[in-house]
């Protein structure tokens, strides 16, 4: 059979020849008649491998252009290259309106859309910095009792067998197995459960007895026993002997097993008649002195509060928990129980008034306070009584009983089947961090487990520059520092992607649902950079939106590595520096709408420059400008709103004036603390005092002059 092959020459594509499809995907991409949206059957070529800016006025057709052709032709023509079976489960793309697209690499799209809702999802898991964590601290990390601190190890029963045999030569052992530590009680069952099992000794609070004389047990005193495995003289011989022994001993301790070794008498080198010294040794990681603080092997999903191994049983890896919030309850402390302080008790209709009112007469009368006391001016103690009830210690103390606002509260919440009740007293909820692990969202075990001195609560609090410190200056020892060089690698470069497209300022653990657009898709494209791919054509929308001057330049440093490497990298932008850093702009315009839709100049910037019709160039040339205004309105800082004490994330108790009636911008550094300011505090502040919302505004002591208004608007991004 012969094989006939075609010269390269003649074999024709519908754009040409073989030859000069590879020539030109070399060089640029090709879009010819594009019709997308408004735009105007347009033509542009873009060269590969730069840094390419697409700017032109709003509503001109630049993300149509950017997104919806470019974008979605190369994810369109991805998914038709894959087989029919894998086509069901991915979106299909619609096919642009475009006549035809040259040249063109595989797409990414990094738009500036709202990051993940879910409360699992933080900046750490999302980069995936979190799970190098989890790897680090499962194979480097140092285990240490939750209960008082110390450091403690795991050996496996060939190494606790080596230990042993490392003792003086005809040294007596006993090989005691732990059953009960520091616990009150007879415990009759053990002395059955060691008997049943064929054991002749026990070593009870230190003292060695046959199994059948064993001496009452004071039930009120704490008491340890153990049952005697084994009695053996260190001798080569009996390697195998002892290695049975310690593995029953570990097995019936729960992986504990203590060895109480004769210590040599004076003058002698090996064996003698000396007292005795116990030897703790644990399959798992335990400590000595506390048990019950024992570890399982460490592994990454012990540190994973996305899983049942690692997560907090109180909240289940959320670190929050909807409570009943005091000051929810009581809004406004400078009212009296008599006139409602407690405001979840005021409305809960005339049959409850009067029933909620006769406790409180009762309360004041039975705990000595007047009724016409401010809730602020009550002391603590019986504050706190009122809110969370009484206590034992209490009880004894005033002689009486009080369910307190809260239980009741909760008691209402669980046992009312009414749709109407549930949402009243949804509205006196918050969210409060968990008081099981303190918001850490972890299992004490994890919380116990430290690098570098640090637990990985403790690393993901940090700052991503703060953070980026601290691994930097990481010194671990021997083994450790083998086993920790891949995860570090890992966990240094995100970080330093972070750090460099501007997000020093964020945390670690803050959740995906809280970040602006522009952080989240700055925190994508640093996903993105760290992945290392070549030869793509990257889609970005805005990425210096909501981005202070002075970290532009190192975002821009990011975008030009991604072309350097080999990447054709495509912004849609307004900003000034960003267009002018560019290797190649295209001006989409000349207005918005069905006024644009046209490539009004494409080249370098004197180009843009040139180009009549360009606004971009009028405005960059500094030909147009806008102008300051000489005259502005005169401020008058009686008439304002001011906070005070804010105190809320990075805010340092400020005090600030917001003055009325004027044009007011407040501005500073990425993560300043200005979104801190406006939304958490004075717009939910204002929400509350005006619309008696359940949004709890961030801390703060006070917010005068709400009475000046009666509405307030937001208009987000």
């Amino acid at each position: 059979m012969k094989i006939h092959w075609l010269a390269p020459s003649t074999f024709q594509f519908p754009c040409g020849n073989f030859d000069g499809v590879i020539k030109n995907m070399q060089k640029s991409i090709k879009i010819i008649g594009a019709n997308q949206h408004n735009l105007k059957n347009i033509s542009v070529e873009i060269p590969r491998d730069k840094f390419v800016v697409i700017t032109g006025i709003s509503g001109s057709g630049k993300s149509s252009l950017a997104f919806d052709t470019i974008y979605a032709e190369g994810q369109r023509k991805y998914v038709e290259s894959l087989s029919a079976y894998a086509r069901q489960f991915l979106e299909q793309m619609q096919k642009p309106d475009v006549e035809h697209i040259e040249g063109l690499p595989p797409t990414i799209a990094i738009e500036q859309r709202s990051a993940s809702s879910n409360p699992r999802s933080t900046v750490a898991t999302t980069t995936e910095i979190y799970d190098y964590c989890r790897v680090l601290f499962a194979r480097a990390g140092t285990p240490h009792c939750w209960v008082c601190g110390k450091e403690i190890t795991s050996q496996h029963a060939s190494q606790i067998v080596e230990n042993i045999m490392s003792l003086p030569q005809d040294t007596k052992i006993q090989i005691c197995s732990p059953l009960i530590r520091g616990q009150k009680g007879e415990h009759r069952e053990i002395f059955t459960k060691i008997q049943s099992e064929g054991f002749v000794r026990v070593r009870l609070d230190g003292v060695i007895y046959d199994v059948k004389n064993i001496p009452k047990l004071d039930k009120n005193k704490k008491h340890d026993i153990a049952a005697v495995i084994d009695r053996l003289i260190i001798k080569d011989t009996i390697r195998v002997r002892l290695t049975d022994s310690i593995e029953a001993a570990l097995k019936l301790g729960e992986g504990l097993v203590i060895i109480m070794a004769q210590q040599p008498a004076d003058g002698k080198q090996n064996g003698g008649d000396g007292g005795w010294k116990d030897l703790l040794f644990s399959e798992k990681f335990a400590c000595e002195e506390h048990p019950q603080a024992s570890l399982e092997e460490l592994s990454p999903r012990l540190f994973s509060f996305n899983s049942p191994y690692g997560a907090c049983p109180g909240c289940d890896g959320l670190g929050q928990i909807l409570e009943f919030d005091e000051d929810l309850i009581v809004p406004d402390k400078n009212l009296t129980l008599e006139n409602g302080a407690i405001d979840a008790w005021r409305k809960g209709g005339k049959r409850m008034n009067i029933y909620y009112s006769a406790m409180i007469i009762k309360f004041c009368e039975d705990f000595e306070i007047s009724r016409q006391m401010p809730f602020a001016k009550i002391p603590a103690d019986i504050r706190k009584i009122l809110m969370r009830g009484t206590n034992e210690q209490d009880e004894k103390k005033y002689g009486t009983y009080f369910e307190g606002v809260i239980p009741n509260l909760n008691r209402r919440w669980q046992n009312t089947t009414s749709e109407f009740v549930k949402a009243r007293l949804h509205g006196y909820l918050s969210e409060q961090p968990c008081r099981t692990c303190e918001g850490t969202r972890m299992r004490k075990e994890a919380i116990a487990v430290t690098v570098g001195e640090k637990n990985i609560s403790e690393v993901t609090n940090m700052s991503v520059e703060d953070a980026q410190k601290f691994f930097n200056d990481l010194n671990l020892g021997g083994e450790k520092a083998i086993i920790a060089t891949a995860p570090l690698k890992e966990i240094k470069a995100r970080l330093k992607f972070l750090f460099d497209v501007g997000l020093g300022y964020i945390t670690l653990n803050r959740t995906s649902a809280t970040l602006s657009g522009g952080e989240a898709q700055r925190i994508r494209l640093a996903t993105q950079v760290g992945s290392g791919l070549v030869g793509c054509c990257y889609v970005l929308d805005e990425p210096t939106i909501g981005l202070h001057r002075r970290d532009n330049d190192r975002l821009l440093g990011i975008l030009r590595r991604l072309a350097e490497i080999g990447n054709t990298v495509l912004v849609v932008e307004h900003d000034e520096d960003v267009i002018k850093s560019a290797d190649y702009v295209i001006d989409i315009g000349p207005g918005a709408g069905d006024h644009g839709g046209e490539v009004i100049a494409a080249g370098s910037m004197d180009d843009i420059f040139a180009a009549p019709r360009s606004l971009t160039g009028e405005y960059l040339s500094g030909r147009t400008k806008i102008e300051v205004p000489p005259r502005r309105r005169k401020v008058r800082m009686t008439n304002c709103i001011e906070v005070k004490g804010a105190a809320e994330n990075n805010l340092k108790n400020i005090d600030v004036k917001f003055p009325l009636g004027v044009f007011t911008c407040v501005t500073g550094v990425s993560g300043s603390g200005k979104s801190t300011l406006v939304t958490d505090i004075l717009l939910k502040g204002l929400w509350r005092k005006l619309y008696y919302t359940g949004t709890k505004p961030g801390k703060h002591k006070n917010i005068l002059g709400t009475s000046q208004v009666d509405k307030v608007i937001e208009i987000d991004q």
